[in-house]
Order: structure tokens, then sequence, then C-alpha cells
């Protein structure tokens, strides 16, 4: 028996597989019987009525993740010797609100441009709006490396 069998035929002699007033059988457990590809609990995907929303990540304290280690490390390859304890807290406030603007800027050009993925255009962009341009990610500058041999 093949995976469903359609009932009744159309007029012009092909047999009918979906529509007003025909039948589809479906045979085991293949497509036939999920409704032949239509998600989203046998609704079509064009309803414009969402059954569920997308579960959106929440949203956590992660500065905390930038570690005592790390803020050290980044202010020795600036230059400093010796750092207060009193200063993580106000580095992770500075840099959160830093990245935050950064941010803020480059996924309004990617909402501009109708795009879903934030690109390294787009950061750079925003480091050259808040004055800080970052040099060597343009198209004219950038030289791909050559893969002619090792």
């Amino acid at each position: 028996m093949p995976p469903f069998t359609p009932v009744g035929r159309r007029s012009d002699g092909r047999p009918s597989v979906s529509g007003k007033g025909s039948k589809t059988v479906a045979a085991g457990r293949g497509k036939a019987s999920k409704g032949l590809g239509l998600g989203r609990a046998g609704k079509g995907k064009g309803l414009g009525v969402p059954l569920r929303k997308q579960s959106r990540k929440m949203i956590k304290d992660t500065i905390q993740g930038v570690t005592k280690g790390d803020i050290r490390r980044l202010a020795r390859r600036g230059g400093v010797k010796r750092i207060s304890a009193g200063i993580y807290d106000q580095v992770r406030s500075a840099l959160k609100d830093r990245l935050s603007e950064i941010l803020r800027i480059a996924v309004t050009v990617t909402e501009y441009q109708q795009r879903k993925t934030c690109t390294v255009m787009d950061v750079v962009f925003a480091l050259k709006r808040l004055g800080r341009p970052i040099y060597g990610f343009d198209s004219e500058s950038f030289q791909p490396k050559s893969r002619t041999g090792k």
C-alpha cells in the first residue's frame, strides 16, 4: 500500500490528493500522518497568529563574568602597573556602558538595512561614528591571505 491513498478523482481523471470533499488516508507514520509538512500544530505558517512566542534569553547580570583577572589583564595591556582594589566595579560599569553604546548603534544600522545579522562592518561603522575609528577592517585596506602555499 502506498504511504497515502487518495480517495476520489478530479474531472480530468487524475487522483485528488487534497481539497474539498477529498480525503487522504495516512498509512504508517510518515509525513502524511503529520499533515504533509504543515508545522505549528497543523496550521499553515501564513495565518498571522503565532501559537508560541520564541523563547527569549533571560537578562542576567553577566557583567560579573568579566573577572578581576580579565580587568587586570586589560590594565596591564594599557600600561597600568598597580591597580586599586575598589576599581573593578567601576571598570565593569564603564565597560558595560561603552559596549551598550557601540552595540546600540550597530544594531540600529543592522535594523535599518533590514538584516538580522550584525556584521563586522556595522561595528566598524559604530566605532567610527563614536569618533574612535578602527582600521584594517574596511574593504579598501582588507587584503585576504593568499591560498597558494603553506
